[in-house]
């Protein structure tokens, strides 16, 4: 939990990347997130089994490969 706080910096980061024209800056973001989300997952830093495993929990798929964590 401690380190969550790196996921709202990514957000306001592609937030920012989205109202300047950045598109494929917010996008990268998107994709950043997940794995940040992962990582802290991963290491225990999540609040719940959901968040314990981001991709599935949010139905997304990491990577575009067609498979979730």
């Amino acid at each position: 939990m401690r380190n969550e706080w790196i996921l709202d910096v990514l957000a306001d980061l592609q937030t920012f990347a989205h109202e300047n024209g950045m598109s494929v800056l917010a996008e990268q973001l998107d994709y950043t997130r997940l794995v940040a989300a992962t990582e802290l997952a991963l290491t225990g830093e999540g609040h719940s089994a959901n968040e314990r495993n981001p991709a599935r929990a949010a139905g997304n798929v990491i990577g575009g490969l067609g498979t979730c964590l």
